[in-house]
């Protein structure tokens, strides 16, 4: 199988790409290194760094020719959104335009795109599910809601095969602390250099929290699944890739403190605008469709990060 990664040298995309060319898959990885790293990349991979709104862009895809396109470059701070709602949706958005575009120009049979659980706001109903209400209530959220809308305006009428993974709270090894799974990599990066971590609010507030492994097994699930993605419905193109379990942040910073073998004491500040106080997604789509369930219990997910934060330090 031959893939194409947009952020393939960043947190997620380069533990995807490790898995793909351990399965055997002829890679091709897109970066433009603003946050990711050539470290990270996998040396069988082929390397182009070029930013996903560069003129090239369409030329090097149909050049890779690629079945499957997994598009994980984005914008992904939350507070970066909110200073700079322009630059989010410029990237967000458009940027996925054109990796939709390049890739219907490539002839790829399928386009999988990295959404998020920040699409739904604050949730009416938990668990939620892939046809709970959207309502994003930061620009973070909007623009790859608008992402996900603009992958169907492309591609359905390209008769390209599509699917918006909904990652909730994803951590793990070579997390950098922005984001909305962040603050795992926050916590850790503090723990390890003894700087007293903040948890901001009661820490009662709850998450969805994934270990990336789990992500990157449902993203290869999805890519070589053989039916169609994009189902008919409202909700047809949306999986919802989480554990369904929640975890209050005190918890996830107790659980961190006993990897880590911290000795010190966490801090509390006040919550910051537009967290959501409770969020968890069923996965129960994903489990019917693409035969994925998360595997890594959250203690053996905050061991992996933890060693992983102690050899960078």
């Amino acid at each position: 199988m031959r893939v194409l990664v947009t952020g393939g040298a960043g947190f997620i995309g380069s533990s995807l790409v490790h898995a793909l060319v351990g399965g055997g898959a002829e890679v091709t990885v897109v970066d433009d290194l603003s946050t990711g790293s050539m470290d990270n990349v996998h040396p069988a991979a082929a390397f182009r760094r070029l930013d996903i709104l560069a003129p090239d862009l369409r030329g090097l895809v149909v050049e890779a020719s690629p079945e499957v396109v997994v598009h994980l470059a984005a914008q992904v701070s939350v507070a970066a959104s909110i200073a700079d709602p322009g630059r989010d949706r410029l990237i967000n958005v458009e940027g996925t335009r054109a990796v939709a575009e390049a890739a219907a120009a490539s002839g790829a049979r399928r386009v999988l795109l990295a959404s998020s659980a920040a699409v739904y706001g604050e949730p009416a109903e938990l668990p939620l599910r892939e046809t709970s209400p959207t309502r994003p209530a930061v620009p973070y959220g909007s623009s790859k809601l608008a992402a996900e809308s603009v992958l169907a305006e492309v591609l359905r009428p390209a008769a390209v095969d599509f699917a918006a993974l909904r990652f909730s709270n994803v951590y793990g090894p070579r997390q950098r602390a922005e984001g909305e799974g962040g603050v795992v990599a926050e916590f850790a990066s503090r723990m390890v250099t003894g700087v007293t971590p903040t948890i901001f609010g009661s820490g009662t507030q709850t998450r969805d929290f994934i270990f990336v492994a789990d992500v990157v097994s449902a993203i290869v699930a999805a890519a070589e699944v053989e039916e169609a993605l994009a189902l008919p419905g409202p909700d047809g193109p949306a999986y919802n890739i989480s554990t369904g379990r929640p975890t209050s942040v005190t918890m996830l910073a107790e659980g961190l403190r006993v990897a880590l073998r911290y000795p010190g004491t966490i801090e509390h500040a006040e919550a910051r605008a537009g967290d959501v106080e409770h969020s968890v997604l069923s996965p129960e789509k994903a489990a019917e469709h693409l035969g994925w369930r998360a595997a890594v219990d959250m203690q053996r997910g905050l061991g992996a990060t933890g060693a992983w934060f102690t050899h960078q330090r």
